[in-house]
């Protein structure tokens, strides 16, 4: 049954990551067709995380409260309306809302079906059974960057039959969502998922007690998406275009990879990680090879396939390994509280990293006309991914002391 559930949680999952990335393929269409200019391409990604800043620990700790099955059918339906209002996109303020709306929806529900998984694999295979779930997951994304491809009718009709596609995918992953709503309640209440509930009120004190390696921990996992997803589900497209010379159809190619790839490799380092241990050193592998993702963009001209393989390589080690250790630092009654946090500074720094380079972009006349206009952009992202290589460190090294928590430990 538990293996049904995490089929059901990724078809949930991968809907909404597609509709998450169905900008950045559409986003040369909103340049030429309604004349968005680079910040307002950023604010549709930045809003989404905005909402998300107060919320999602808020969506956490109902999830603690309710259950992870309530919270992420209530959340697949909000994304649902929200990709449906992005799809109708006219005028740009309603466009703007129905992101703001799938933003909400799409945190608290990746929290809960992370929380659900967490509760159902609580016996073992924990890490093999994240990696699986995030590798369905990025089956999404990955279509969403090849949709120019294998949809190439939607696109010739304009910006807003891709969103529409998007919108009938989060439609699916609600169908889902109910599926497994259906399934968690038949659990016995006693002793199934259901029964893991926190039914203490919560007091901000509640975050002091949380271990030093849990806040390394979430230091890795918001800069890291700080950097990866506005760069690639925003502007790595219109960079490839623009600064690489490739067509619309090549730089979807070309960004899809570092998704395909995690769709094979992140189950091998989730298997990895459950047979030998050594999370924290597999932290540090992934996190080192941002930094030299950047700079290898930013400062030569070596093929776009080697950095879109370290990309991948990355993208591949840190969600196999980061949440299951998480899981291992936080008591079960109290995980979504510790994964809404995180989400509420992850979003935090996905908003401001999207507004930041989208802002810097324009400042310095970033296009196809100057190309060297999206250096400081890939400098900003170059160094946050360098602080975030500082705290793995730090997590590592205490990891090896007595404080450790047995993240290198095999199991």
């Amino acid at each position: 049954m538990k293996w049904a559930v995490l089929a059901l949680l990724a078809v949930v999952i991968a809907g909404n990551y597609y509709a998450y990335d169905a900008i950045a393929p559409v986003a040369d269409l909103l340049r030429t067709q309604r004349g968005f200019s680079q910040s307002q391409i950023g604010l549709l990604n930045a809003v989404f995380s905005l909402p998300n800043i107060p919320l999602a620990l808020v969506g956490g700790v109902l999830i603690d409260r309710f259950g992870a099955a309530r919270a992420g059918f209530a959340c697949a339906a909000l994304c649902c309306l929200g990709a449906a209002l992005t799809a109708v996109g006219a005028p740009f303020a309603l466009m703007v809302t129905g992101r703001l709306l799938f933003g909400v929806g799409e945190e608290t529900l990746l929290i809960a079906l992370l929380a659900g998984l967490s509760q159902w694999f609580a016996g073992g295979g924990m890490a093999l059974a994240m990696s699986l779930f995030f590798s369905l997951a990025r089956v999404g994304s990955y279509a969403a960057d090849i949709s120019p491809t294998w949809a190439p009718g939607a696109y010739a009709a304009g910006w807003q039959a891709p969103l529409w596609l998007a919108a009938g995918l989060t439609g699916a992953s609600l169908v889902a969502a109910t599926v497994y709503l259906v399934l968690d309640a038949r659990r016995d209440p006693a002793t199934g998922p259901s029964a893991v509930r926190n039914t203490e009120r919560f007091r901000l004190a509640d975050l002091a007690a949380f271990d030093r390696s849990f806040w390394y921990i979430l230091t890795l996992n918001v800069l890291f998406a700080s950097v990866f997803f506005p760069f690639r589900s925003t502007f790595a497209i219109a960079f490839f275009q623009d600064a690489k010379g490739l067509s619309l159809a090549q730089a979807g190619q070309v960004n899809s990879w570092v998704f395909f790839a995690a769709i094979f490799a992140t189950p091998v380092f989730g298997a990895l990680a459950d047979r030998f241990g050594r999370r924290s050193a597999l932290l540090v592998l992934g996190a080192a090879l941002m930094p030299v993702t950047f700079a290898l963009l930013g400062a030569t001209p070596v093929s776009l396939w080697v950095s879109t393989a370290l990309m991948g390589v990355s993208f591949s080690v840190i969600p196999a390994v980061i949440w299951p250790a998480t899981s291992m630092l936080v008591a079960p009654k109290r995980l979504g509280t510790a994964f809404g946090l995180i989400n509420v500074l992850q979003n935090l720094g996905l908003a401001a990293c999207n507004l930041a380079a989208g802002g810097l972009n324009d400042a310095f006349h970033a296009g196809a006309a100057h190309p060297q206009g999206y250096q400081p952009m890939m400098l900003m992202f170059g160094l946050i991914s360098l602080v975030a290589l500082a705290a793995t460190v730090t997590l590592w090294r205490r990891e090896q002391g007595p404080q450790g928590h047995g993240l290198d430990r095999a199991g």
